[in-house]
């Protein structure tokens, strides 16, 4: 029995303290919040060691950075980032971004693929996928683009030509039924599916239903919504990015199927009508050097790359042209002239290469509109290592950098009364305008410009031409009618609000 008079030290007794409980807590709280400062101290001193003496903020907003002015985008505000310096910088989320705003530098950035590669934007390859074709650098790109510009050569474009002015009839004459009320109309998403039924036909053809159209129409903005410049980066349902996969995966499914029945078609001997039976075709030829097997996932993820790249670019283009038309009618009576004398006033006549070839004021009026609404300002590319991009800078490795093209567009010693619609410029092979084509970046510059410049412009043209001549338009002007809306591409923020009615004819 231990002795009554025994007693062990005080200590070893665990009698329970709210003073070293509250003691233990401090120390943890304290911990933690110098935890906290150091880190964001040390994003401020890496944010300010990147940027270095470039134009910019002297501080950056601690982890989002400019996220909340990246939400709603606004020309102005890129102008006056632009504005601020050829080369300036900003932070989005700790990810460093050097604007670049000069001719210079960002034909430099373009033309810098040991340096730099596009990256889009963030979300891009969690929506086109990894292992698309865009994302390729280097010989492997320059050989897969080679084989792809087979799909573009003059009887190609031929082809679709054909299926370019048939449905643009269609769908304006749907436009001059809703507006036979006399009401304004506003034509950015009849635009919108003008275009994508457009390429969804010269792209598939008949391979693909009219119901896979309406629902690849219908769900294609998801994708257009996640490839802003910033958006939430995690695909969590709910968010613009997961929304966007689930449509990707939705048009997939239909353009491999339209490539699997391509190839049944062209293998029954079947012309070509689009351009996935050009490419089949082409792949079965034995003495084409680029041949080679493309699976149909490999096929559709090809036509799903053209339909991003041409789907929003082209609507931004044309409705602009519209918008410009309009507001120029002097410009609209030269269209029409030059459309009624090529077309020998049979405004049904299905349009053809060589008509379009004899209508340089129509090819003038699409290069002077597209000048003066870039629908593509910008285009993000990634650093691949330090990147000296001038003598006292170098852009650090992994850090976006962004050429943008609206200030070569609108460089008033190029083009005088840049904010002007001026097609005549175009038309003087001395012009200022003709003789600088490296300002002329709408379509990028360097190994990644856009493989279907001539698809493009033309399918624009064929719009406007034919518009021209079957309806009048006026253009219904509100508060928003010159005010831009920035959702990857430019749009008028009304919408671009017309009166239609039909043209009498000649």
């Amino acid at each position: 029995m231990p002795s009554s008079t025994s007693s062990s030290p005080a200590y070893t007794i665990p009698i329970p303290s709210l003073l070293a409980s509250a003691s233990g807590a401090a120390v943890w709280l304290y911990t933690t919040a110098a935890i906290l400062v150091a880190l964001l101290a040390l994003e401020q001193w890496v944010y300010k060691n990147k940027k270095r003496h470039l134009p910019g903020d002297a501080w950056t907003i601690p982890i989002i950075g400019k996220f909340a002015d990246s939400l709603k985008p606004t020309m102005e505000g890129y102008m006056k980032q632009w504005d601020s310096g050829a080369l300036s910088a900003i932070s989005v989320f700790n990810i460093f971004i050097v604007m670049a705003s000069s001719n210079q530098y960002a034909r430099k950035i373009m033309n810098s693929p040991n340096h730099a590669e596009p990256c889009l934007v963030y979300s891009a390859k969690q929506v086109l996928l990894p292992d698309n074709w865009v994302f390729l650098t280097g010989k492997e790109h320059v050989d897969y683009r080679r084989g792809l510009n087979q799909l573009f050569t003059r009887k190609a474009l031929g082809i679709y030509l054909g299926v370019m002015d048939s449905i643009t009839r269609e769908h304006l004459n749907r436009w001059l039924k809703a507006g036979a009320d006399g009401k304004p109309q506003a034509i950015m998403y009849p635009t919108r599916e003008l275009n994508m039924v457009t390429s969804l036909r010269v792209f598939c053809g008949t391979h693909i239903p009219d119901e896979a159209t309406k629902e690849i129409s219908d769900k294609y903005w998801l994708i257009t919504l996640a490839l802003e410049l910033v958006n939430f980066p995690l695909a969590i349902p709910g968010t613009k990015v997961y929304r966007a996969i689930q449509a990707r995966k939705v048009a997939l499914a239909w353009l491999e199927l339209a490539a699997r029945k391509s190839k049944i078609a062209m293998a029954e001997g079947n012309e070509p009508e689009c351009m996935l039976d050009e490419w089949v075709q082409i792949l079965a030829d034995p003495a084409w050097k680029g041949r080679r097997e493309y699976s149909d996932h490999e096929m559709a993820m090809v036509v799903f790359s053209f339909l991003f790249a041409s789907q929003d670019a082209m609507s931004s283009g044309l409705i602009y042209g519209f918008q410009h038309l309009a507001d120029y009618p002097d410009i609209l009576a030269k269209v029409r002239e030059e459309q009624y004398r090529v077309r020998g006033n049979d405004i049904d006549k299905p349009m053809t290469l060589e008509m379009l070839d004899e209508m340089p004021y129509l090819k003038a009026v699409v290069k002077e509109s597209l000048r003066v609404k870039p629908p593509v300002t910008m285009v993000p590319y990634k650093t691949t290592k330090a990147f000296p991009i001038a003598d006292d800078y170098t852009v650090p490795s992994g850090s976006m950098v962004i050429p943008s093209f609206y200030n070569s567009l609108h460089d008033p010693e190029v083009y005088p009364d840049h904010d002007t619609l001026v097609p005549e410029r175009w038309l003087d092979p001395k012009s200022s305008a003709n003789t600088n084509p490296k300002n002329y970046m709408v379509f990028g510059s360097g190994p990644h410009h856009c493989i279907a410049i001539e698809y493009a412009t033309m399918n624009i043209a064929v719009a406007l031409a034919t518009a021209s001549v079957i309806m009048d338009f006026e253009h219904a002007i509100t508060p928003q009618s010159y005010k831009v809306q920035i959702i990857a591409t430019l749009f008028p923020q009304d919408g671009c609000m017309l009166k239609m009615s039909p043209r009498p004819r000649p």
